[in-house]
């Protein structure tokens, strides 16, 4: 058997544990720099705050119907997230971590247990000992589990939290229930060709032929069907530690018409990618940059471009990636347009000692040891005390965060007082 645990409208959660005032009110959540809405409580769902809507565009909204809105305190979520799939790993060695607010569980040697009871176990150690929600739903595979914890989140007075599909009876029941739309696996486009075939829920989309499926499709989706036909097919997956590409993108703080300050920008997100690339023991053989104007604003010229840079050989070093980065921009930047949002991408990675050498094109030997060095002071000293000399020395990277809860968890001076 498998379970999916996910946490009930997670960020929301973070801030009602710390913040007892929340509890049973509508809260909103922003994106980065306070942008749109990206998570909310049922009670702001209720009122119909759509996802994704721009804060600027709904403030009255919100303050009309009380919905508190907080800008997103990640170093929190992360800490709280943590604290959950440590509990969830005492339950089962076998677990993939999904999200920052989703797990799946596989449960091997489990055949006398009743899942039903080990779930309310779950759910309860959770809620004691982090004060987040639960949603754990039990199944043969991990689509059927995706399913069932749907089942037990939008049930969860008939379900206490928690749904089991242990029979053929419920599979059936379950998959006639469920939109194609909501269906883990199912995107828009392969909903949209799946209703020209008439399927609107799962239990249509298992009706079709094996052969028709592998016909018009992939092996992808020909293991969703099966996975809902209760045949396991996608298996938990181990979790690598180094990423295959490494982004940094933000919005900026303020729009930015002149070059020399996206350039500054730029090489501060490229030397970001680089840092990243040495922890992970990784070189980049591309480089993607990102620039563009901001979409919310149609009164004024828009622009979005992005460019690929191939590097000769890969490379984990600053320099080299801050000046592709730079001289990639320049290109890219029209004068006139007033730029929000910019982004850097490393991607094509390989192991840093052990890479595929061109005899004619090598990285200057210097580089390594210069890149050591810097890392090792910034480490020490806890902040990027080492800058390149394009980067601006006394500017920290600072998102607009004018609704931001403490750091509770993460933050020694945030600790909260008992009196």
């Amino acid at each position: 058997m498998y379970a999916l645990v996910d946490c009930n409208n997670f960020y929301a959660s973070c801030e009602r544990v710390f913040n007892p005032n929340l509890q049973k009110k509508p809260v909103a959540i922003l994106s980065n720099n306070d942008g749109c809405v990206i998570s909310m409580s049922d009670e702001a769902k209720k009122l119909q705050l759509p996802f994704g809507a721009p804060i600027f565009k709904w403030e009255s909204f919100c303050k009309a119907n009380n919905i508190s809105v907080l800008s997103s305190n990640y170093p929190l979520y992360g800490d709280m997230s943590a604290r959950v799939m440590n509990i969830l790993a005492q339950f089962s060695p076998d677990i993939e971590v999904y999200s920052i607010d989703e797990a799946f569980l596989q449960f091997k040697g489990f055949d006398n247990y009743n899942f039903t009871d080990y779930g309310t176990q779950i759910r309860n150690r959770i809620l004691q000992w982090t004060g987040i929600p639960t949603s754990v739903g039990f199944a043969p595979t991990k689509a059927l589990s995706k399913v069932a914890n749907k089942i037990a989140r939008k049930f969860p007075k008939e379900t206490g939290g928690v749904y089991v599909i242990d029979s053929e009876e419920k599979r059936i029941k379950a998959l006639k229930w469920i939109p194609l739309e909501n269906v883990w696996g199912i995107g828009r486009r392969l909903n949209k060709r799946l209703l020209e075939k008439g399927c609107k829920t799962a239990f249509d989309f298992i009706q079709l032929s094996d052969a028709w499926i592998l016909k018009n499709f992939s092996i992808t989706e020909w293991r969703l069907k099966k996975e809902l036909e209760g045949i396991p097919k996608i298996a938990l997956e181990n979790i690598s530690k180094s990423k295959k590409a490494i982004a940094t993108t933000r919005s900026f703080e303020y729009t930015f018409s002149d070059i020399e300050n996206i350039k500054e920008r730029i090489s501060t997100f490229a030397s970001r990618c680089a840092e990243k690339l040495r922890k992970q023991h990784s070189s980049c053989h591309m480089l993607i940059v990102l620039l563009s104007s901001d979409r919310h604003k149609k009164d004024t010229e828009q622009h979005r471009a992005s460019r690929t840079v191939v590097f000769p050989y890969p490379t984990d070093s600053t320099l080299a990636i801050s000046k592709a980065a730079v001289n990639t921009v320049s290109t890219m930047f029209k004068k006139g347009v007033k730029y929000k949002r910019a982004g850097v991408i490393v991607t094509g990675l390989v192991p840093t000692d052990n890479h595929q050498l061109d005899l004619f094109v090598h990285e200057n030997p210097k580089h390594k040891p210069l890149m050591s060095a810097i890392d090792t002071i910034n480490r020490r000293f806890k902040s990027d005390k080492i800058k390149l000399g394009n980067q601006d020395l006394t500017r920290t990277w600072k998102m607009r965060q004018e609704r931001l809860s403490p750091k509770y968890t993460t933050n020694i001076k945030d600790i909260i007082s008992v009196k």
